[in-house]
């Protein structure tokens, strides 16, 4: 290919001023879903994500290649539908351009919707001329049976046209060719774009696609609008319903036998551990601190979420390959705008399934930040990937056996996290973010097939080991601190009992105990140490206990005053309840607002202890 490549990753919100490092610098522009990001990593070898759904790039990057002795600077520029200013993908992409930064600017269209991206082509050639089209996903087309008559397209827009294959990299080559040709001859020409030729060019984008585009098959076009006609239409919400069943039913089948050998095998290297700071002599104190206290505590993280999230991250991975979760959010747009909130909200959501401060992350893709805000303080309202096995393992012992009905009675409750997510967004704006609520463009886009290798390398390495990695960076601190509480005494008692006790009014109130409440305080830095802190302080051990079967912990609940009613109140609370210490953290840096972050906290804790309280009463009313 004669191609080499280098990378450097830059934040685009500073308007790129200090980007200008090689011989050529070209502005990477087009619609959403495009398939822009995914050419700029196969030009510079970036591993920027691309995500199936608009708004993945909000702020951009930029990286270098080495094409005939040409240093060339891409800068991958927010995706945009226009370059009037309605949001600040927009307003950075439109701002970059008229600077004259660029030397040359390419324009990415999708060949399976020329017309809509035409409408962006022609408004950026009004405002510069050194414009190159580059026509993608040539390859998605040619299966569909779409032909694009390339000589007579650059014809009618007097743009050079190359149509390219962005995953295998077909076409990049010419692509690269006319770069460095048109830094040769292009003029440096930028001028603003006023609101009346705008209108023009959505005629003349249907008038070009109507003279440049053949359609041979339209079999496959009608395939996808039947697709959706049920995964959009009036099934829409019992085939969500379905498919988080199913997902489900999968991660709980797989991760029960996973986990059991992981445990295991995991408590085997303890017993190593222990013995080698025997032989070295080291203090008996300091000795058990490490082991028992926080590489135990690593050991019940790791092996209790690494299966769940191991399956369910590539699960997810693999719907937002194949274009569904676009459609979730066009399902859920009415739900939320009636909630004053805004349907890319719904994307946020399915995000925190896999990690809360993943989700807050992800509402920088809603542009109102009253929205945005929305969005961030209810994220903690569904649960997280670290949640899971504690419901399970709860549901499982408690409410039914086996593994489908465990699935459907955990459906269940994410369903009511979902609820509460609409009523809470709906109470916030009205209240603490009161104002209008904004609409957006929604592409859904074709429907695609997996890719299923780098969906494993994905969900691993960006996603799951990411999210495992900050949970076992607070799960050996409180390993440690927790360790401590249970070993220096007050008395005859441990500052861990005594917290307990101190609990224990407000735990009876809320259908729960003093033990489950120090058990959440104590399990702040990761959800997933709920469960091994409230088992050492029923089994009354001054070290966290080791793994114990499904048999064993309806054993120990029940010894302890467990029944329905404390069951049906540790699911709920384990619903709502405060986020995680790395949540918090996220909403801060996101926020920049010391009330909000309170607010964030406050919510969801305040619902779960009201539900929680409600539920106790009604049942010793019944009783």
């Amino acid at each position: 290919m004669g191609l080499t490549k280098s990378s450097t990753g830059k934040n685009a919100c500073d308007r790129f001023l200090d980007i200008k490092t090689g011989d050529i610098t070209v502005a990477l522009m087009g619609n959403p879903n495009v398939g822009k990001s995914t050419l700029f990593n196969y030009l510079t070898g970036m591993r920027q994500h691309t995500g199936n759904w608009p708004g993945k790039t909000v702020t951009g990057a930029s990286g270098n290649c080495t094409y005939k002795n040409k240093e060339i600077t891409f800068v991958d520029l927010p995706g945009c539908y226009s370059l009037l200013s309605h949001s600040p993908e927009e307003e950075v992409a439109r701002d970059f351009v008229v600077s004259g930064e660029a030397d040359v600017t390419v324009v990415v269209c999708d060949a399976t919707a020329l017309e809509r991206n035409l409408i962006l082509v022609l408004q950026t050639q009004q405002i510069t001329k050194k414009l190159i089209v580059c026509v993608n996903l040539i390859d998605e087309a040619e299966k569909k049976g779409i032909k694009i008559d390339k000589e007579k397209l650059e014809k009618e827009l007097g743009a050079p046209v190359i149509t390219t294959a962005a995953r295998s990299g077909k076409g990049v080559n010419n692509l690269l060719d006319k770069i460095v040709k048109a830094k040769e001859t292009a003029e440096n020409e930028n001028t603003p774009l006023s609101g009346e030729e705008i209108e023009e060019t959505v005629n003349r984008a249907a008038q070009i696609a109507d003279a440049c585009v053949r359609f041979k098959n339209t079999n496959l076009i009608e395939r996808d609008r039947k697709i959706d006609k049920i995964l959009t239409g009036r099934p829409a919400y019992a085939v969500m319903l379905l498919m988080l069943l199913g997902i489900f039913w999968l991660t709980i089948a797989g991760a029960n036998s996973v986990s059991g050998a992981l445990s295991g095998a995991l408590f085997k290297t303890e017993e190593w551990l222990n013995l080698a700071l025997i032989q070295i002599n080291t203090p008996d104190f300091l000795r058990e601190l490490v082991v028992f206290g926080g590489y135990r505590m690593l050991v019940w993280v790791v092996s209790v979420m690494l299966p769940p999230m191991a399956i369910f991250f590539p699960l997810f991975t693999i719907l937002e390959d194949l274009g569904y979760l676009p459609r979730v959010a066009f399902n859920l747009d009415k739900c939320f705008k009636r909630c004053g909130a805004c349907g890319k909200q719904a994307l946020t959501m399915c995000m925190g399934f896999g990690c809360n401060a993943a989700g807050v992350v992800g509402a920088r893709i809603i542009d109102s930040p009253r929205e945005r805000l929305i969005a961030i303080i209810t994220n903690s309202l569904v649960p997280c990937n670290g949640r899971f096995p504690a419901l399970i393992s709860v549901i499982t012992v408690f409410i039914v056996g086996g593994v489908f009905m465990p699935s459907v009675v955990l459906t269940g409750a994410i369903t009511l996290g979902i609820v509460m997510t609409f009523l809470a967004s709906k109470f916030l704006s009205r209240t603490f973010l009161k104002g209008e609520t904004s609409s957006f463009v929604l592409e859904l886009p074709p429907y695609r097939r997996p890719q299923i290798g780098k969906v494993i390398v994905r969900s691993v390495f960006d996603r799951t080991l990411f999210v495992l990695g900050r949970a076992v960076a607070t799960a050996i601190p409180a390993g440690l601190l927790l360790w401590l509480l249970a070993n220096i005494n007050i008395g005859d008692t441990s500052l861990f009992a005594c917290f307990c006790q101190s609990l224990e009014p407000l735990g009876n109130v809320m259908g729960l105990d003093g033990v489950i409440l120090a058990a959440f305080i104590l399990g702040f830095t990761a959800n997933e140490t709920v469960i091994p802190i409230m088992l050492m302080g029923y089994i009354s051990g001054t070290v966290l206990t080791d793994g114990v079967s499904l048999a064993q912990l309806r054993d120990v609940l029940v010894l302890n005053g467990w029944n329905i009613v404390t069951a049906v109140n540790m699911i709920v609370f384990f619903l709502f309840h405060w986020p995680c210490a790395t949540t918090m953290l996220t909403i801060y840096k996101e926020t920049k607002s010391a009330k909000w972050t309170a607010l964030s906290f406050a919510l969801p804790t305040v619902i779960g202890v009201f539900i929680c309280i409600a539920v106790n009463l009604l049942c010793n009313l019944l009783a």
